[in-house]
């Protein structure tokens, strides 16, 4: 529980620190000498609090997995094997939940959830070798996928 909700706070603060400032600084940029920009509270509030809504729940993928590792789901070699998938999937997931078209807060995103999803790969190797008893690996197989 604890690691779980620091997963989810340090998520919400990366959002916060480093994502929110350059989508923000992008809805501004629409203003020029004909339009300016003033933003009202009911624009920047669904704003922010999607954006630590999204990293506090992508910054969960390492105890995510080290679950689905501990009831015998998934295991590292697994997760190594499909590594190319996750960096699709990184992608297509950082386009729906960023709210700005841009290319940089979507690598803002998908760059994190890479990298979460590299240290999941090294959770799942280290904290999730022995399954739950009640959850058996296949019997004959040493790994739950071959």
């Amino acid at each position: 529980m604890l690691v779980s909700s620091v997963c989810f706070i340090g998520g919400a603060l990366f959002g916060y620190f480093f994502v929110f400032p350059p989508a923000f600084r992008f809805l501004i940029g629409y203003s020029n000498e004909f339009l300016e920009a003033m933003p009202a509270v009911e624009e920047y509030f669904p704003l922010a609090l999607r954006l630590f809504l999204a990293f506090g729940i992508i910054f969960e993928l390492p105890v995510l997995m080290v679950f689905l590792g501990k009831i015998g789901v998934v295991d590292r070699s697994f997760l190594a094997k499909n590594r190319k998938y996750a960096i699709l999937i990184a992608f297509v997931v950082a386009a729906i939940l960023t709210p700005t078209p841009d290319v940089v807060n979507q690598l803002l995103m998908a760059g994190p959830i890479i990298l979460l999803y590299e240290c999941s790969i090294l959770a799942v190797a280290f904290f999730a070798r022995h399954p739950f008893k009640g959850f058996p690996l296949e019997k004959g197989s040493n790994s739950t996928h071959e």
